[in-house]
């Protein structure tokens, strides 16, 4: 096996631009968790991320294998139960499977669970006969007590049958062998299918007893209570007593991990930076830059850029392989369960409480989660709130002003009781930006995105023995290293228009100060400043550089500044006016605002329309400015 010209992400309507050059085109499919895209993983060499929750592949993605000097090219399309409904799962797989692209068709079954997944076989064989039928996930089966007869299993469809163990690489070759054989002419095909009418639910009742019977005919159980332990774990992870509150405490000790240990890390890289800065100036200097490009260079791009890496990548690079355990060991689809009924009541999907879940790491990761969604509608619901649960890129900030204004920690310097009270704030917020999830995905299910919840298969796969590499390499280079890259390109512009706007100066003042003038008597009326609401929206490439530039405005620096004593924060804070109505006014815009440039970028990347990318930008805005206004008001009513 080897690889060779591979590429990811490309729909079925681009798939000819692959097919040049190769001499077998075949496509995997199967239902979700029986690790389908680890075989084609494996199979490519590729690094396609796998989930284990229904539907985390969601475009077909395609990569070419070399076998006996023959050039294979497979193509994984979603993963789906059936090919009867209407969702864009089945509706991608179905088109797929029966345009007749594809020499062979690999269906994967789980071993573990194969009378489920027959009823998806027989629906394939009506489609096409080529069909090569893969039991993975044997490994599982065995210490479970189950057996499969394989022979009997291909004489009982009549198509070819492969035993494999995805994760080992070595079982794959009798897979590519077969495959061989078929698209040879060497091994034919003759499916027994079942027989459809006109009918749906008679042709699905046939199925299922179908599947049932040669299920009986090829397995054999030595323990009937092989699923016994998941049983009684999801007895207490998905009760109703117990649910939801250990799903809080699992959240909650991650984000005390995400919070606590991204500060040495964070601290390390700033040292790092701080250390480079004069060999880079150095070097500017060698070069003889003129001096605005010096400061442009060092005090703006440099600047920018370096406090975005040491702030944001930390708690990336901890919070996602934490998230990426949870969703190794099967606990995810269990979070889906539980709030399943509240999203419900808002019509939309119970998997938005995952994509919900992610945007705590980062909103622009949050959004692409959203793939796992079938409906289109609620897909869209699930992109424009997920802004309202705060990302890292805000935690910080929240934690700040929490631990300045609320704690008492300046006042008495109780670090342990103060932690606890700064604690319980953040918490009140989140649980605010929550509420906002909740009450927005029902007001756009009145309005612009009208219709009721189609119901979805929230499957709970069987808890696995995480893959610690797999996570660790998925989770820093698939999504830390992808996010960032994304956070980076917008943040070099926006270190050159913040050096412009605070150095460039008309009469005694800089173009900071005008524009923030401008803003201040509307920020007033939101309990904010025209510096602070000036911040908000140069803060637009990343929410990390907020609080730094609200400090430049009123130090007059010139430049970001990084002040980490909270007492010199709350100095400055206070000298500018701040109260404590200020600091509840900022932590709700910080919640309730404009997603940073990242995450708009990738909302018009996923649903491809600038038009939903803006009113993902006007929702979150609104509801700030409103939120701010009323709180205003009623503090400036009760004083």
């Amino acid at each position: 096996m080897g690889l060779t010209n591979s590429s990811t992400g490309s729909s079925l309507n681009n798939n000819t631009g692959f097919v040049v050059g190769c001499d077998y085109k075949i496509t995997l499919a199967g239902n979700p968790n029986t690790g389908k895209s680890t075989i084609f993983n494996s199979l490519t060499g590729m690094h396609q991320h796998t989930g284990n929750w229904t539907g985390k592949t969601v475009e077909n993605a395609t990569g070419i294998c070399t076998y006996k000097n023959k050039k294979y090219l497979f193509v994984d399309i979603p993963g789906t139960y059936s090919l009867m409904a209407d969702s864009e799962e089945e509706k991608i797989a179905r088109d797929y499977i029966a345009s007749g692209i594809s020499e062979v068709t690999v269906v994967v079954v789980d071993a573990t669970r194969l009378e489920r997944n027959l009823n998806l076989v027989y629906q394939i064989m009506n489609l096409t006969d080529d069909v090569v039928v893969c039991v993975n996930l044997l490994d599982e089966a065995s210490k479970k007590g189950i057996t499969v007869d394989l022979k009997k299993l291909s004489k009982e469809l009549g198509v070819p049958v492969v035993g494999t163990i995805a994760r080992k690489k070595s079982t794959l070759f009798n897979l590519l062998k077969t495959i061989n054989m078929v698209c040879t002419g060497k091994l034919i095909c003759n499916p027994n299918k079942v027989t459809f009418t006109e009918n749906q639910e008679e042709n699905i009742k046939h199925i299922f007893e179908k599947a049932h019977s040669v299920t009986e005919a090829v397995c054999v159980f030595s323990n009937q209570n092989y699923n016994e332990r998941d049983k009684k774990i999801d007895k207490i992870l998905t009760s109703k007593r117990f649910g939801i509150p250990i799903m809080i405490l699992f959240f909650c000790l991650i984000f005390w991990i995400t919070i606590v240990g991204a500060n040495y890390p964070s601290k390390l890289l700033s040292n790092l930076f701080s250390f480079i800065k004069p060999y880079f100036a150095g070097f500017l200097l060698f070069i003889k830059a003129p001096n605005w490009l010096f400061s442009l260079l060092v005090d703006g791009v440099y600047t920018t850029v370096t406090w975005i890496v040491s702030v944001m990548l930390p708690p990336m690079a901890i919070f996602f392989p934490l998230f990426t355990l949870l969703e190794d060991l099967g606990y995810l689809p269990r979070i889906a369960f539980n709030l399943d009924k509240c999203f419900k009541k808002c019509c939309s999907s119970g998997k938005q409480s995952l994509t919900m879940c992610m945007g705590f790491g980062c909103n622009a990761a949050g959004v692409i989660g959203c793939r796992i969604i079938s409906s289109r509608r609620e897909r869209l619901v699930a992109i424009l709130t997920n802004n309202f649960v705060p990302c890292n890129g805000r935690f910080p900030f929240l934690i700040t002003i929490a631990t300045i204004f609320f704690s008492g920690a300046i006042a008495t310097g109780e670090s342990f009781k103060s932690s606890l009270i700064a604690t319980f704030v953040v918490f009140v917020v989140i649980s605010i930006g929550i509420l906002f999830t909740f009450l927005i995905s029902k007001l756009l299910s009145l309005t612009l995105l009208k219709g009721k919840t189609d119901g979805a298969i929230l499957e709970l796969p069987p808890y696995r023995k995480p893959q610690i590499g797999r996570i660790l390499a998925s989770s820093i280079v698939d999504r830390t290293l992808f996010v960032l890259g994304r956070a980076l390109s917008v943040a070099v512009p926006a270190g050159v228009v913040i050096w412009i706007l605070s150095n460039i100066t008309i009469g005694d003042l800089s173009l900071l100060t005008y524009i923030a003038n401008f803003f201040d008597p509307f920020a007033r009326l939101m309990g904010l400043d025209g510096y602070i609401l000036t911040a908000f929206l140069l803060g637009l490439p990343a929410n990390e550089i907020v609080l730094p530039i609200i400090l430049m405005c009123y130090t007059r620096a010139g430049t970001l500044v990084d002040m980490e004593n909270i007492q010199s924060i709350f100095t400055i804070l206070s000298a500018n006016g701040w109260t404590i109505i200020t600091a509840i006014n900022v932590m709700l815009f910080s919640l309730l605002h404009f997603p940073c440039g990242t995450t708009l970028l990738t909302i018009k990347k996923e649903t491809g329309s600038f038009k939903w990318t803006a009113v993902a930008f006007l929702i979150p805005t609104i509801c700030g400015i409103l939120t701010c206004m009323i709180t205003n008001l009623i503090y400036v009513i009760c004083t």
